[in-house]
């Protein structure tokens, strides 16, 4: 699996840990140097792809190598909060991320709900609350004409109830992560990568490594 570098990524360290706690074998690629063959899956990480600049992740859609054509052969792509942002850019993913409805950035942990289960992320995991951190800006989802069978999570309670009191940045149905129609594109704001330490997690559990081993499942049962 590969985990794209960009000028100004900041959480690929982060996502490798998980993938190889799981027994994904990953590894970190510039991404001038990403051959979509050579590779079963891909992850865009967090961070702040070229300062940001212009747009958050605007910058790093115009400059993936190879991903539109990973994209065709129907492997699994994972964009985490600024790798959401630059698979919409990239017209993978449906819609637009903008700036949360504070204009602050926001940093905290919260819990989101599972509504789609044959994405990567979802695939066969056991739970479906999930305790999760969030950490950005432009976060704020928005599609006009959205399918909602694409919501693969949404911002929820601890008790899954869904609502404007458990939004954190006003993004349109509480989305926090769509998919493609076929599922095998996702991209979700929350980090996986930073709910896969028990250690940091206030609720000492590690959420996140079911992500992580659903990746493995739907990599072993539905990659060729």
């Amino acid at each position: 699996m590969a985990v794209i570098k960009y000028p100004g990524s900041t959480c690929e360290l982060d996502t490798l840990k998980p993938l190889k706690e799981v027994g994904i074998n990953g590894e970190i690629v510039d991404y001038r140097a990403f051959d979509p063959d050579k590779y079963s899956a891909l992850i865009l990480p967090g961070g702040f792809t070229y300062g940001d600049y212009l747009r958050a992740g605007a910058i790093a859609a115009r400059n993936s190598r190879g991903i539109k054509e990973f994209y065709i052969q129907g492997k699994p792509i994972i964009g985490i909060c600024n790798g959401f942002q630059i698979l919409t850019e990239m017209g993978l993913l449906k819609g637009t991320l903008t700036i949360n409805s504070t204009g602050k950035f926001i940093s905290k942990w919260l819990y989101i709900k599972v509504r789609r289960f044959d994405t990567p992320l979802t695939y066969k995991i056991s739970k479906d609350i999930i305790h999760i951190p969030i950490a950005h800006s432009y976060g704020r989802f928005y599609e006009e004409d959205l399918n909602e069978r694409l919501i693969t999570f949404t911002y929820c309670s601890k008790e899954g109830i869904e609502g404007p009191e458990h939004n954190p940045n006003g993004s349109i149905l509480n989305v926090a992560g769509i998919s493609s129609e076929e599922g095998n594109v996702i991209g979700l704001m929350p980090h996986p990568e930073r709910a896969s330490i028990r250690m940091i997690s206030p609720s000492g559990e590690a959420d996140g490594l079911l992500m992580f081993n659903s990746l493995k499942k739907y990599i072993e049962e539905r990659v060729k």
